[in-house]
């Protein structure tokens, strides 16, 4: 067993290695995630429509589908159906929006330090560092989005590549605490 105290480093250093590496992805590779979203065709529309609509989370149609007469249930089946997030102001900052994903990949390298810490020993080799936390970083990072396109419809091609930048993340966290594990 390693105490936490001893892999502060590999946590720190891994959240930093899964930081840039996902700001690559996301912002220096514009091919590789800007095609993720499309554009409504009556945009001006549609935000003229929620204008008025809070922050939030929203299913549109909203009924109960147990209730409804099958009737009324092909009826909005042939129809549209959305789930939408409202920022309402549209107003973001960078900088903090920077400084929470930070923090939360920290939170997470700290959750895969306990548990490698846990099941490994010191001075263990960097092969079964690399496989047990890259395994464990792949777990965190790489299929939370996989129930999104069950449930809500996520094109699975956005979630393939939210599933591709997880196992590599998996992969970074591995290698660093590989390469800093306690000797």
């Amino acid at each position: 067993m390693v105490s936490l105290n001893a892999l502060w480093l590999p946590i720190l250093v891994s959240a930093v290695g899964v930081f840039l590496v996902s700001n690559i992805f996301h912002m220096a590779i514009p091919a590789w995630h800007r095609p993720d979203y499309g554009k409504l065709d009556n945009e001006k529309a549609f935000l003229d429509a929620i204008a008025s609509t809070k922050s939030g989370q929203y299913i549109a149609p909203h009924v109960n589908w147990g209730k409804l007469s099958p009737e009324e249930r092909d009826a909005m089946m042939a129809r549209p159906m959305a789930f939408a997030l409202v920022r309402n102001p549209a107003k973001f900052s960078f900088p903090k929006t920077l400084g929470l994903y930070f923090l939360y990949l920290l939170v997470i390298s700290f959750v895969i330090g306990y548990v490698a810490g846990v099941v490994l020993a010191p001075a263990t080799p960097f092969a079964l560092v690399f496989r047990v936390v890259g395994t464990i970083g792949i777990l965190a990072y790489a299929f939370g989005t996989v129930s999104d396109a069950i449930w809500y419809g996520k094109p699975w091609s956005v979630v393939a590549k939210f599933v591709i930048d997880g196992v590599i993340y998996g992969l970074v966290t591995g290698a660093i605490f590989g390469w800093l594990w306690p000797h």
